[in-house]
């Protein structure tokens, strides 16, 4: 299993969730909740990888700290 790192935060301005993966070039999303925060996540970054030709076949998964 890949672990990658990712920056969260609050968009004061718009409320938005803003969350960035550093290690991918163009994963960023944002999101109205978290959950949906969360969803978005998943398919930006299954999305890049397929783009970049890496194993995408395994789900991912999210742990929250």
């Amino acid at each position: 299993m890949r672990t990658l790192t990712t920056y969260v935060e609050k968009d004061p301005e718009t409320g938005l969730y803003v969350a960035v993966v550093p290690q991918i070039q163009g994963a960023h999303t944002q999101a109205e909740t978290l959950d949906e925060l969360q969803k978005n996540l998943k398919e930006v970054i299954e999305l890049c990888l397929g783009e970049m030709d890496f194993e995408t076949k395994e789900s991912a998964t999210f742990l929250c700290r």
